[in-house]
C-alpha cells in the first residue's frame, strides 16, 4: 500500500512502518523494509514526505536503532540532506530535526559537506527552520564540550563569530542570533563574558 494512489494511505504507511521498525526491529528494522521509507522520500506529496520523516526521526532518535542505519544512511543521505531544501517549510523543518538527531546518535554519518548544506538556515526568514538549523549548528560547532558540562563560554563567542565572518551574510547578524536563542540563551545572555572580551578586543 505504500505505492497506492491516494496520498493519505500511503503516508499512513509510512507513520506505521515506522512504528513497526521501533517496536519489532528484530523483524521489520531490515534494509529490505528501510527502502520503502527512502524511495518515498521523493514522494511528490508533502504528507507522505513527512510522514517518511518523522518515521526516520523515530529510528535516529535512539542509538540501538540507529545503530542499524549504516547501509540505509549511505543510500538515501544525499536525497535527506537536499531535503533541507525542501519546498514546504514543515517538511524542511522536520529534516533539519532528523540531520541532528543523526548528528547525536551517527557522530561519524554527516560529512562537513553535509553540515554546510544545513547551515545557511540559520539565516532564513522562518523563525521554525531558522531554529531547527540552529540547534543543529550549535550542536556540531558551538558546543563541542557538552559532554563534559558548560564548556567556556569565552570558546562559544569565539567559535560563533567565527562562523558568522565565515558566513559572510555580516547583514544578518540579528538572523543568526534568533536562531540559537531557543537553545543558546543563557550563553547568548552572558553580559559578563561578552564584556570582558569586547574589553580584551579593545586592549588589544
Amino acid at each position: 500500500r505504500g505505492r497506492d494512489v491516494v496520498p493519505e494511505i500511503r503516508a499512513i504507511c509510512m507513520e506505521e512502518l515506522g512504528t513497526w521498525m521501533r517496536s519489532y526491529a528484530a523483524s521489520f528494522l531490515t534494509d529490505g523494509y528501510l527502502k520503502y521509507i527512502g524511495w518515498t522520500l521523493h514522494d511528490k506529496q508533502r504528507e507522505v514526505r513527512l510522514q517518511c520523516v518523522k518515521a526516520l526521526q523515530g529510528l535516529y532518535g535512539r542509538r540501538d536503532t540507529a545503530a542499524h542505519m549504516e547501509l540505509f544512511t549511505s543510500r538515501f543521505k544525499t536525497r535527506m540532506v537536499s531535503m533541507v531544501l525542501d519546498k514546504e517549510p514543515d517538511v524542511a523543518v522536520e529534516v533539519v530535526k532528523l540531520l541532528t538527531l543523526m548528528l547525536e546518535n551517527m557522530e561519524e554519518a554527516l560529512t562537513e559537506e553535509d553540515c554546510q548544506s544545513v547551515y545557511p538556515a540559520v539565516y532564513v526568514s522562518s523563525r521554525a527552520l531558522a531554529s531547527a538549523a540552529g540547534l543543529f549548528l550549535y550542536r556540531r560547532l558551538l558546543d563541542p564540550q557538552r559532554e563534559s558540562g558548560d564548556g567556556d563560554n569565552r570558546t562559544f563567542f569565539r567559535l560563533l563569530l567565527a562562523f558568522f565572518i565565515e558566513s559572510e551574510l555580516h547583514e544578518h547578524a540579528a538572523y543568526l542570533v534568533d536562531s540559537l536563542w531557543d537553545c543558546a540563551g543563557p550563553r547568548l545572555r552572558d553580559w559578563e563574558t561578552i564584556s570582558a572580551l569586547l574589553l580584551e578586543e579593545s586592549s588589544n
